[in-house]
């Protein structure tokens, strides 16, 4: 399904006829600009599966890959197991031709962090963080080796700007859940003023210091757990944090970044939620690709105030395209075959 207005899709015919219009006078192709980001966000990969998707995703010559979370599926305290489950992922034949023609950035979510659900207390956490970073290939030099947590952030440079990507870290510093007493979920909110961490103080001042950059046209953070999705389920989310999550909406608020937009995972399954009364001067937008491997399609969605169009419980993936003169994205829902699901504009 469609989901595309008559003003924003009007903005992309300008900006197109614009290009093709300089294009036809004097300036040949070898001078052209390229005006558009195009990047592939995704999510819930099992080594051990069928992998259908990579070939879509290499149809579209991405710019950037972003690993969501969930990039392996390692539930053990077996280091070299861990080891020998990323490295099995980083040498599948079609991600090795993704990783040798394309940037890959990403975080982590519980299952290749080691442990369903797992949060602060995994004993594991900082020999993980050692093999999330080679499967990342980052240097074993890098400064970020030595910081407690995955938490770090990557600037894309384009011909027309630059792109920020913010890249959480929800696992490393969590609090314990609250178990739920009904039987039909997992877990159930901590009251308003409870004072558990979600993402930590070490990691609350880096991010709001993050945010207080201006040079970008567009920041994108990317959250392992779905934020705006505070849906009346047993699962994982930043609602399972009250406090928390009114945290987050204040550091947005308060922000001087531009035009930031949070990336999801987790769910396996896709939606895009909005919130047009976040504070922010425009919508705050949290789109979710979950599924590159496994979803569960024979349940329901659960109702969610925030979810803008159906969603789907159909293997995914995340296209995004940032066309940056027009201020404008594109989110598109994509799945077997490359089909396209949903589709999303949104003008800053």
């Amino acid at each position: 399904m469609y989901k595309i207005t008559f003003s924003l899709l009007l903005i992309l015919c300008l900006a197109a006829c614009k290009n093709t219009q300089s294009n036809s006078q004097v300036e040949p192709e070898s001078t052209a600009v390229n005006d558009t980001l195009t990047f592939v966000f995704a999510s819930c990969n099992d080594q051990e599966r069928e992998q259908p998707l990579w070939n879509p995703i290499l149809g579209h010559k991405p710019e950037l890959f972003i690993w969501g979370g969930d990039n392996i599926y390692s539930d053990t305290r077996d280091s070299s197991k861990m080891r020998a489950d990323y490295n099995k992922q980083f040498n599948q034949a079609d991600y090795t031709k993704l990783r040798q023609q394309t940037k890959v950035i990403g975080t982590w979510d519980d299952h290749d962090y080691g442990e369903n659900d797992a949060g602060a207390q995994y004993p594991m956490k900082i020999k993980a963080s050692e093999l999330f970073w080679d499967f990342m290939e980052l240097p074993k030099g890098d400064s970020l080796r030595d910081q407690p947590g995955v938490f770090h952030s990557y600037v894309h440079k384009t011909d027309q700007g630059s792109v920020k990507f913010i890249m959480l870290d929800t696992r490393y510093y969590r609090d314990p859940l609250l178990k739920s007493e009904d039987p039909d979920k997992r877990y159930t909110p901590w009251p308003t003023d409870h004072d558990g961490w979600f993402l930590g103080p070490l990691q609350w001042v880096w991010l709001e210091n993050q945010l207080k950059d201006t040079a970008h046209d567009f920041t994108f953070i990317v959250s392992s757990v779905q934020f705006l999705n505070n849906a009346d389920h047993g699962w994982e989310k930043w609602g399972n944090f009250p406090a928390e999550r009114i945290k987050m909406y204040e550091v947005l608020k308060q922000a001087q970044s531009k035009n930031i937009i949070l990336l999801s995972g987790d769910r396996h399954h896709a939606e895009m939620s909005k919130d047009d009364q976040a504070g922010l001067g425009y919508p705050l937008l949290d789109f979710t690709a979950s599924g590159l491997t496994h979803t569960f399609p024979g349940s329901p969605l659960e109702p969610s105030e925030y979810r803008w169009g159906e969603g789907t419980k159909e293997l995914n993936f995340g296209l995004i395209k940032v066309h940056q003169p027009s201020k404008t994205v594109v989110f598109e829902i994509r799945g077997k075959d490359d089909v396209l699901i949903e589709q999303f504009i949104q003008s800053y």
